[in-house]
């Protein structure tokens, strides 16, 4: 738990302001089935949520032991969106947690600039996190490594120790705790596993209007 108010929160945002992570990995999840591999939606979301595509892509290689088809990433990113469109909602309770936290913030995401700027538009949080949006994309090596929150807090102004990052994923845990920041782990939707969270190192929580009041320290 915090020992005192943080000075910036660091959200992820699949998962955390968006509820993409059942879709998105059902797609995923058939385009590794129609490769040869053998996942459900569980064993997708335990072993690749969290992670930037150039990471699941080697990970996926080395178990396929050969190079993914040509435009396999591609098709599947299209594909993501195609669903997105039809089912994408905010996470439940996240406007209203967000409206009520009255400390600065920014989103860094394992996603790229476009799918960010397609899924928070898609839900209406694009215009309120505006400039203040960070991707794997701007650092060398993505979740569970640091870089990611320390280049948000640096882009902030802000010391990591005075910050504090909301998750849904280990590999995001992982990498708040490698850059010496505090994290709550929200286990709020069906393919979240807590103890999980809990085991990495979050202070879980499962209510996101519940947030406002666990950043007050």
């Amino acid at each position: 738990m915090l020992s005192s108010r943080p000075d910036l929160v660091i959200f992820d945002c699949d998962g955390v302001l968006v509820d993409s992570e059942g879709p998105a990995n059902q797609v995923m999840c058939d385009a590794l089935n129609r490769i040869g591999l053998s996942y459900t939606l569980e064993s997708t979301i335990a072993t690749y949520v969290g992670r930037s595509m150039d990471s699941c892509v080697v990970m996926i290689e080395e178990e396929l032991g050969r190079p993914l088809p040509e435009n396999f990433v591609e098709d599947m990113r299209a594909e993501t969106l195609k669903r997105f469109e039809r089912e994408l909602q905010p996470v439940p309770g996240i406007k209203d947690a967000i409206a009520a936290i009255d400390i600065p913030d920014c989103v860094a995401s394992s996603g790229q600039f476009k799918k960010m700027n397609f899924t928070l538009g898609k839900t209406g949080l694009l215009d309120y996190f505006a400039g203040r949006i960070f991707s794997v994309s701007q650092v060398e090596r993505g979740k569970p490594h640091p870089d990611l929150f320390l280049f948000a807090a640096n882009r902030m102004n802000t010391e990591p120790g005075r910050c504090v990052v909301v998750e849904d994923s280990v590999p995001g845990v992982q990498a708040a705790r490698a850059a010496g920041i505090p994290v709550f782990g929200y286990a709020g939707s069906e393919f979240t596993d807590g103890d999980a969270l809990a085991a990495a190192g979050a202070s879980v929580f499962t209510d996101m209007t519940e947030l406002p009041s666990l950043l007050q320290a």
